[in-house]
């Protein structure tokens, strides 16, 4: 597997980190009684982006791989990886 593909794994794990951090942070300040109604019914919607950002980093990850033509380097064997990684470096 070539850099741009740990790269881009990376990335993505990050980013669905930070948005599950936000989540959890959201998910317990809405327990705390002392915040009204109009701040639970935006943490819900909140809550809503945050799934659908997700998804959209997820499918944008798939996308990108693809793109960039790295879907072979998922199922090759080590010299095969070696082979195409060279080929790839070269252009």
């Amino acid at each position: 597997m070539n850099l741009l593909f740990w790269g881009l794994t990376v990335s993505v794990l990050g980013k669905i980190l930070v948005a599950v951090g936000i989540l959890r942070v959201h998910y317990v300040m809405a327990m705390e009684q002392r915040i009204d109604e109009k701040v639970i019914r935006s943490f819900a919607f909140e809550k809503t982006l945050t799934y659908i950002g997700i998804l959209l980093v997820i499918l944008g990850y798939f996308l990108e791989v693809y793109f960039y033509g790295l879907t072979p380097l998922l199922t090759c064997s080590a010299e095969e990886c070696a082979d195409m990684a060279a080929v790839i470096l070269s252009q």
